[in-house]
């Protein structure tokens, strides 16, 4: 198992190195997080949702999906508050006190679900969240120690020395933790290093000394590097052209699957501009609404920004729009959510910019999906992730025609505004080129978002193998 000193320490970026660097080897390995609080999601091959980064190592791994592999996602949709999903179904909204009552159930959802991985690959890969020496959510944990506890596997502490005070996170973390847990702690990793190795390496013996457990390597820190991040946004952008296509995406309180617009960031064509509160919206091509888990919640942040007045004003100019998913369920007259699924009953008034309306149903929407885009009958390949179902004028000229004979979302009659369910549509190289050209990019370089993705994973994997130990860790696989 790896957890990590603090969040954001590697501790997915790791699990993918591993997995793949098993995967070479012929080992049948299995990537498995037993609890993540996270609002970027992947559907699975069983149906079901689990975090995006459990499907970035499952690809490491050269396996599909499965809810298995992250039998409990919290989407919080409040600070207090998060939509409780169990064997990648959302069973119930939870304030957080609730959900403390009801770690004991989940917690048998989690070793269900490893008991099932055992049986059927000899490693499974387990990636902590956060950290473990939350003292306040020790009592039940499921996430950290109380699940290596519960299954008796070893574990890896891995710490980012780009933070600094890397030796005290290592130190301090395992001080706090009880003697049984400290015991089961059987060697670091520290991550992202820069520098002259051998001016670290007094401190890599100190902490040996002092520890009595082995520093198992150090990773250094990978320029040109990108793994889809599990919560933050990553606002890293690489080498740009001359000319550049200028999007803008605001940053909503309950933003989901912003990891959409990874393939936009990274292309070299285009400039991506994440917009927070605060802040004015600038001269752009291209606005992007992005999903939201509470939807109605943050169209009224929205407009508090003054960002309605933006958009319009952008559309004046000519410029395009965008909404997916929650961005789309904006564009429409009204958003009704009689239940109360994302917060408090009621209904929203929409931007109006096309003409449907959409209900909040209990039953969630999840499929992996393919088509043709409208625009240019581009292929497109995506997935669904949404509550609300949508109905009205505008979805007669559809935005994608899919396989299975639906259609999806809408565009309006101008040709300036286009709203989709489908999540990850810019991954397709083919949809992405006819969308930047839609938006005003007139000679598309081609990029393979999957081919970065599956390069960096293999770049991972070399590092396993120059940077480790990988005796021990062959050992500690049972291997």
């Amino acid at each position: 198992m790896v957890q990590g000193t603090t969040s954001d320490a590697g501790k997915s970026t790791l699990v993918v190195a591993l997995c793949r660097w098993l995967q070479r080897q012929g080992v049948a390995v299995v990537p498995f997080k037993p609890q993540n609080m996270a609002l970027n999601s992947a559907v699975t091959a069983d149906g079901g949702e689990i975090g995006r980064a459990q499907a970035v190592q499952a690809q490491a791994a050269g396996l599909a999906p499965h809810t298995d592999m992250n039998p409990v996602l919290l989407k919080p949709n409040s600070d207090t508050g998060a939509q409780v999903i169990i064997h990648g179904r959302a069973i119930s909204s939870m304030e957080a006190a609730a959900y403390h009552d009801y770690k004991q159930v989940a917690m048998q959802a989690v070793l269900t679900a490893h008991a099932r991985l055992s049986a059927q690959y000899p490693v499974v890969m387990v990636e902590g969240a956060g950290s473990p020496a939350e003292i306040n959510l020790r009592a039940g944990d499921i996430a950290n120690m109380g699940f290596a506890e519960a299954v008796d596997c070893p574990v890896i502490l891995i710490a980012d020395i780009d933070r600094g005070g890397v030796f005290a996170h290592l130190v301090g973390t395992l001080e706090l933790l009880a003697p049984s847990e400290q015991a089961r702690v059987v060697g670091f990793v520290i991550n992202r290093f820069r520098g002259d190795i051998g001016l670290l390496q007094p401190g890599l013996d100190w902490l040996e000394a002092r520890t009595g457990k082995p520093v198992l390597g150090v990773l250094p820190y990978l320029m040109d590097f990108h793994l889809e991040a599990e919560d933050a946004i990553d606002q890293r952008q690489g080498a740009k052209a001359e000319r550049v296509l200028k999007v803008v995406v605001p940053v909503l309180p309950r933003i989901s699957n912003h990891t959409d617009f990874d393939p936009l960031r990274l292309h070299p064509q285009v400039d991506l501009q994440f917009v927070g509160p605060g802040q004015p919206i600038p001269p752009a091509d291209l606005i992007i609404l992005p999903g939201s888990k509470s939807v109605r919640a943050d169209l009224a942040f929205l407009r508090a920004q003054g960002w309605e007045d933006a958009l319009q004003r952008h559309l004046r100019y000519g410029g395009k729009l965008l909404g997916i998913c929650g961005g789309l369920q904006m564009l429409g007259t009204a958003i009704d959510d009689p239940l109360g699924l994302e917060g408090a009953a009621g209904s929203s008034p929409g931007l109006g910019l096309l003409e449907f309306a959409t209900v909040l149903e209990a039953e969630k929407q999840l499929r992996n999906v393919s088509g043709r885009l409208s625009l240019e009958d581009a292929p497109v390949s995506g997935y669904e992730i949404h509550a609300g179902v949508s109905s009205g004028a505008a979805l007669v000229q559809p935005a994608v025609q899919l396989a299975d004979g639906r259609s999806d979302g809408a565009q309006s009659a101008d040709g300036q505004i286009l709203g989709t369910y489908l999540h990850g549509l810019f991954e397709t190289p083919a949809a992405c080129s006819a969308l930047l050209r839609w938006a005003g990019l007139r000679e598309v370089q081609v990029v393979d978002y999957h081919a970065l993705r599956e390069r960096d994973i293999e770049r991972l994997a070399d590092l396993v193998e120059a940077h480790l130990d990988t005796a021990r860790l062959r050992e500690w696989c049972g291997l």
